[in-house]
């Protein structure tokens, strides 16, 4: 087979390789290839080989038609220099596909197809095409919990695992969908105060303007290896990193890649994402947050019931220990919506600022507790004095600040979008509903959480008087055309329900 020059491509194709071959390439005449087909790469020099999905270019300054180019990803993953001799060929399919289409038909599936699935993933060898296939299909013809069991097991392996050699390992998640919700940020340094490891794996963003690790890189960095995780896990008893550098799970990382853009995010595949995250990185006991309400992730109280149900079963399968908290969801938590807007909020709470949102200090305080008793040496009812002493005391705001500067504080202060528009009362009364789901698009379409200053400033909360024309909100945004989409989407709704009388408690 003819040779042709390796070239790399500048182009950030997010967890997917791609190769590029010129429409004159004789290898791309000869061999029949088409666009979005996927071919194996062969580096000469190294060995090494890779599937990626093809694209055609027409244009030499991408490739000309004596080489092939791979994308930033492909290349790196293929470790050969610029102008070494690579072949490509046609690329078999990844024998896991045959499960999938047995999926897509209905069909349940066992471990070794879910382990056969994973595995091929987190090498690459499923197109994003191919993983939406098999994503669409667990969501639509649903997964049985042993189904779910499976899919956890089969991606916890597909990665590394971290053992910290202690029986006591602790984290926490929410499983999202109210905007805001930043405990996990305050709960992390008063744990870690008290002297329990909690080494916190957390991914960006899927649905919600900001992730937990979208929040904390505008503190400090969050692209940790697994050897600097480790040390400093060992001398502040706690971090905060994006789990996709870990390589924990990578086989979830490329899922969420596809989830994000189709706003995906199925209780099945939830579940398994969350707690393969949590086995990779060593944990022993979790405690999950489930928020519940009208615009919340779960609407019903039952929902959240069977969601627990879940979590509890494979929880137990995998010999994690859970305890899961059943929450309000009614609105959003603290004031800010957004990366920047969160983190602000955070360090208030951490500081013992008086202006601090209220409702984010208590959440946080009795989430910390329940995690505080996870502890032996902790009776139970105790946790929640013991969390709301190690954060009025300080000593919360100093581990924090000694974790940031371990993992590295941020190198750019980031502020508050520039572009600003305030949202308006347009009739007195109180305050009786607050979307969660608008106010996330809202804040999404200010360009949350890519752009970490947009987002929205919350000035009313659920049962608070407002008049006529007083502010209601803050739209935040560092672009015009994102202003101009979150300015339109508010006025269409604007995420607030304004009545005669404050909603019953609960309503």
């Amino acid at each position: 087979m003819e040779q042709l020059r390796l070239r790399r491509v500048g182009i950030d194709t997010y967890r997917e390789n791609v190769a590029y071959l010129h429409r004159d390439c004789e290898i791309y005449r000869s061999e029949g290839f088409q666009a979005l087909s996927k071919v194996e790469v062969h580096a000469e020099s190294n060995g090494r080989t890779l599937l990626a999905v093809l694209n055609v270019a027409d244009d030499v300054a991408i490739t000309g038609p004596q080489e092939l180019g791979l994308g930033e990803q492909a290349f790196d993953q293929l470790g050969a220099e610029a102008g070494a001799a690579v072949r490509v060929a046609q690329a078999k399919p990844p024998a896991s596909l045959g499960a999938v289409h047995r999926k897509i038909a209905g069909e349940r599936l066992g471990l070794e197809e879910y382990r056969a699935i994973a595995r091929d993933i987190a090498n690459n060898r499923y197109s994003k095409i191919e993983i939406t296939a098999f994503l669409v299909a667990c969501a639509e013809a649903g997964m049985e919990r042993e189904e779910v069991l499976f899919l956890t097991r089969a991606m916890v392996e597909s990665g590394e695992r971290l053992d910290w050699g202690e029986p006591l390992v602790v984290d926490k998640h929410c499983i999202g969908g109210i905007p805001g919700n930043r405990t996990t940020l305050i709960i992390l340094p008063i744990v870690a105060a008290h002297g329990m490891l909690m080494p916190k794996t957390s991914s960006r963003a899927i649905t919600s303007p900001a992730g937990t690790a979208d929040t904390m890189e505008v503190l400090a960095r969050v692209e940790l290896d697994p050897a600097r995780l480790r040390d400093i896990v060992r001398r502040e008893r706690g971090c905060l990193a994006w789990g996709g550098t870990a390589r924990l799970a990578p086989a979830d990382e490329v899922l969420i890649s596809v989830e994000r853009p189709l706003a995906m995010d199925s209780p099945a595949q939830m579940v398994a994402s969350i707690l393969s995250k949590k086995l990779a990185a060593g944990s022993t006991h979790l405690l999950i947050d489930i928020p519940f309400g009208p615009t919340a992730k779960v609407r019903r109280h039952r929902d959240a019931l069977n969601l627990r149900k879940l979590f509890e079963y494979v929880g137990d399968r995998l010999g994690l220990h859970i305890e899961v908290a059943l929450t309000d969801g009614r609105q959003p938590v603290g004031r800010g919506i957004g990366p920047v807007l969160e983190a602000r909020d955070v360090m208030a709470v951490l500081g013992n600022d008086p202006a601090a949102p209220v409702d984010l200090r208590e959440r946080s305080l009795q989430l910390a507790g329940r995690i505080l008793e996870f502890d032996p040496d902790v009776r139970g009812g105790q946790g929640y004095a013991i969390a709301r002493d190690i954060l009025s005391s300080g000593r919360a705001l100093a581990r924090m600040r000694a974790i940031i500067k371990a993992q590295g504080a941020a190198t750019v202060v980031r502020v508050a979008g520039a572009l600003q528009h305030e949202v308006c009362a347009e009739r007195p009364g109180y305050v009786t509903a607050i979307d969660n789901l608008q106010m996330a698009r809202i804040a999404r379409a200010a360009g949350a959480p890519l752009d970490r200053g947009a987002g929205a400033d919350l000035f009313k909360k659920l049962g608070d008087r407002v008049d006529l024309g007083e502010p209601l909100y803050r739209i935040h945004a560092e672009f015009p055309t994102d202003f101009r989409f979150a300015c339109e989407a508010a006025a269409a709704c604007s995420g607030y329900r304004i009545g005669e009388e404050p909603a019953p408690p609960g309503d």
